[in-house]
């Protein structure tokens, strides 16, 4: 790795598994990349059992949660995470990536214990994959950034819930076993968990994005009278937006420490490149402009890296970390965009090729500036926060 990762303060255990995740990463699914078995919507079912079933024989599968149950601490995830993302499909194989590493953290905080016994055990097993239903088409004026907004609707007829809505952008849900689908009662936003498939879930079309990372891609949905037995509420009717407060900053800084692996890869391709490429009788690094670039990246993953570690320190003081979640989401999403950018830009025409991970990161981390809340939204709320601090301090 030729970017250096600071390992002062993570435990033994977390080292442990973090160089066994980067071993089996570069050794074994690497090759992957140039497997046929993907597509615009991402790599196949096949594709990602194949490469899943190699993380169980090399002891990778869902690395972050132990054979006890328990959970690394965020910091310690954070040493694993970012291995993991060292290829694209490194997420997928060791079963650590969106939607699926969120929703298992939910029901880990959340669920019930039938409901980890039903639907958390065999989704750390790598048995079955899962999808969020928030995000709603914004023609109906549905949910998007504002969960406030959300269309979706559930009413009690005896002893189930009965769900109608659309949703849109629900990365996944094109077979998965599980859906988290949120709607709204008269108490207030609600979660359910859902058996998948289901005749009343409808896959109206899957998307064609930017991005083409994460299995069954990302998909427009139909609800229409979908029956769910009242059990399968996640928690009490109307707390749905406090349970997604409890999944929304962790996985926020997820994301992170998988681009954060992407962006390091794409760093160390580029930087290859520019050591052996000759150009105007030495070799690319030599040139100011391009050697200036590589200095940039080495700044912004540092910077991006410490950001994860200091929003991962307070998640582990039990805290929300809302804000702290909101800071990193847009320092390291808009820091990793410079850093793919400038990767794309040393190499040039090899750069924008599908011969290497370049250009797939830089179209990757482009979508991560959007999801899990865009830029603009973030320093929305941040700048809230000031005024709010303001006022309290004149009143003071």
């Amino acid at each position: 790795m030729t970017f250096t990762l600071d390992n002062s303060r993570m435990s033994e255990r977390a080292l442990e598994i973090a160089d066994r995740v980067e071993a089996f990463v570069r050794e074994k699914i690497v090759p992957y990349e140039k497997d046929d078995r993907r597509n615009s919507h991402g790599p196949t079912e096949a594709l990602g059992d194949e490469m899943k079933e190699a993380a169980r024989q090399a002891g990778v599968m869902t690395p972050h949660i132990l054979e006890d149950g328990t959970h690394l601490t965020h910091l310690e995830t954070a040493c694993v995470l970012i291995r993991s993302g060292l290829s694209p499909l490194g997420p997928v194989a060791c079963n650590v990536g969106a939607p699926d590493e969120g929703n298992m953290y939910l029901l880990g905080k959340v669920g019930s214990a039938e409901m980890k016994e039903r639907f958390l055990a065999p989704m750390v097993e790598g048995k079955m994959r899962s999808a969020f239903f928030m995000t709603e088409p914004a023609a109906e004026g549905g949910a998007g950034s504002d969960p406030m907004m959300m269309q979706t609707t559930c009413k009690m007829d005896g002893n189930h819930w009965v769900i109608n809505g659309r949703k849109t952008l629900i990365t996944g849900a094109d077979g998965a076993g599980l859906g988290i689908v949120m709607a709204k009662s008269e108490d207030g936003a609600c979660m359910f968990l859902v058996d998948l498939p289901d005749p009343a879930i409808r896959i109206e079309r899957v998307l064609d994005t930017i991005d083409d990372s994460m299995i069954g891609g990302h998909s427009v949905i139909n609800i229409d009278n979908l029956r769910v037995p009242a059990s399968q509420m996640l928690g009490e009717s109307g707390e749905g937006f406090r349970y997604a407060q409890v999944r929304l900053s962790p996985a926020r800084l997820t994301h992170c420490m998988r681009w954060l692996g992407a962006a390091i890869r794409a760093n160390e391709i580029a930087s290859d490149y520019a050591n052996r490429r000759m150009a105007f009788g030495k070799p690319l690094v030599d040139h100011e402009g391009v050697g200036f670039m590589l200095a940039e990246n080495m700044i912004d993953l540092k910077q991006a890296e410490q950001m994860v570690y200091w929003c991962a320190d307070v998640l582990d003081t039990g805290e929300l970390g809302t804000v702290e979640s909101s800071m990193t989401k847009v320092a390291v999403s808009e820091a990793l965009m410079r850093v793919a950018d400038r990767c794309v830009q040393v190499m040039g025409g090899q750069g924008v090729t599908g011969d290497t991970i370049v250009e797939q990161v830089f179209r990757e981390v482009r979508a991560f500036r959007i999801y899990d809340g865009p830029t603009e939204v973030h320093k929305w709320s941040l700048a809230k926060k000031v005024k709010r601090d303001w006022k309290k301090a004149q009143g003071e």
